[in-house]
């Protein structure tokens, strides 16, 4: 399974699209700001990384992308401000409400989980594509 994120770069957060690779739209996301792949402080780069379930207490069940670079617990997890409740990871959400900002993530997590968690059940690869149109500009 192939999934597409298509981000868009603000100075506040990093908000995107998540769809199927057929172009179905899953949800929105929110992340930090590109702060040159600084570890707590920015989104992770662009690139193809491959999904993985987990579980913690914290966030109970939810993903992970692996082999990002130089990073490690890069999660996919419920957030509606990414300033103050993420350090690197990618929140779901139901609705943008501002740069790096939305609504009901857990309702789009949850969306997320039930499309994916069928197909890493089966051992199946599913694997997500991270890019935008417009060139990395903001530091």
């Amino acid at each position: 399974m192939e999934l597409l994120l298509k981000r868009y770069y603000l100075p506040g957060g990093t908000n995107g699209v998540l769809s199927t690779g057929e172009g179905h739209i899953i949800c929105y996301t929110i992340e930090l700001p590109w702060r040159q792949n600084l570890r707590n402080r920015s989104c992770i780069p662009e690139g193809h990384y491959r999904i993985i379930l987990r579980r913690s207490a914290k966030f109970n069940r939810h993903l992970m992308l692996s082999q990002v670079p130089n990073r490690s617990l890069i999660l996919v997890h419920p957030a509606n401000n990414a300033a103050k409740q993420l350090k690197g990871c990618i929140a779901p959400v139901s609705i943008l409400t501002g740069e790096g900002m939305g609504e009901a993530s857990k309702a789009a997590c949850e969306k997320l989980l039930q499309l994916v968690s069928p197909v890493l059940l089966t051992g199946e690869a599913v694997w997500i594509t991270v890019s935008s149109d417009a060139p990395l500009t903001i530091s």
